[in-house]
């Protein structure tokens, strides 16, 4: 089936969000949800539009978050689908720090400074493990995969008159210079290589020619076109959409398609 697309108004966000994604004339778009009507999904997957930087944030792990009253933390990744030339995104702080001096940073405004601030362009993927201290800049279009938990902790947010929550964001943070080896750019990996794998879910780029793999998986599995065109069973999707396959499917896919396959562990 094709998810619900639900747009999200944000500060941050952008007016020139293609029509295809259900974004109103004039809307701010920073976020496009895909929703299941009737029942909440293990992962969720959004499309985020920048035309400034986000807060500089942190999300708690699972233990983190049931400790806090929370069903679960949140880990995600990140697939850059399109970047203005300087783009950057922060991901680690570019030395460690102790929780103190974080935290004194996020008063100061010094953490913006701190931030290990990466150039992007289109094709570079990120894992974000939960406790990595990250922000996403301007002139970014970028799709993320995540577990389906509201859980942010704001550390910086520019002067912006939003809440920010200094004593959950540095108890649960680890700031320090990202090392995970869960990134790269499309196209490297083989085509039955996992982009990445973490507890909660695995990511994978499918094209045309790649089609009979993913017709039964055995396991719910979430189909993100990035360009080109899918047809599963009865459904028609592009850039755009989401398809939300249960079981088996008949697939056909257009020449031009790549997009991204995603599967839900536990």
């Amino acid at each position: 089936m094709k998810l619900a697309t639900h747009c999200v108004t944000k500060p941050w966000g952008r007016e020139d969000v293609p029509a295809r994604f259900g974004a109103l004339p004039g809307s701010r778009v920073g976020e496009v949800w895909f929703d299941h009507p009737s029942q909440p999904l293990p992962l969720l997957v959004k499309w985020l539009f920048t035309s400034e930087r986000l807060s500089i944030q942190v999300h708690p792990d699972d233990r983190q978050a049931r400790v806090r009253g929370l069903s679960a933390g949140k880990e995600e990744c990140w697939i850059v689908v399109d970047a203005e030339p300087g783009a950057v995104l922060g991901i680690g702080t570019r030395e460690a720090l102790e929780p103190d001096a974080l935290r004194s940073a996020a008063q100061s405004g010094a953490i913006e400074g701190l931030m290990d601030w990466k150039p992007v362009s289109p094709g570079d993927y990120y894992f974000i493990p939960a406790g990595t201290v990250h922000a996403i800049g301007a002139g970014v279009t970028l799709v993320e995969v995540q577990q389906n938990a509201d859980v942010t902790y704001r550390l910086y947010d520019y002067g912006r008159p939003r809440e920010l929550h200094l004593d959950d964001g540095v108890a649960v943070s680890q700031a320090e210079p990202y090392a995970d080896p869960r990134c790269g750019r499309l196209g490297q990996r083989s085509d039955h290589d996992a982009l990445l794998s973490c507890r909660h879910f695995a990511l994978w780029s499918i094209q045309a020619g790649e089609v009979d793999r993913w017709k039964d998986t055995g396991a719910p599995r979430w189909i993100i076109p990035l360009s080109g065109n899918i047809i599963a069973n009865d459904d028609s999707a592009g850039q755009g959409d989401c398809l939300y396959l249960e079981g088996a499917a008949a697939l056909q896919l257009s020449e031009d398609f790549f997009g991204l396959v995603a599967i839900a562990y536990g």
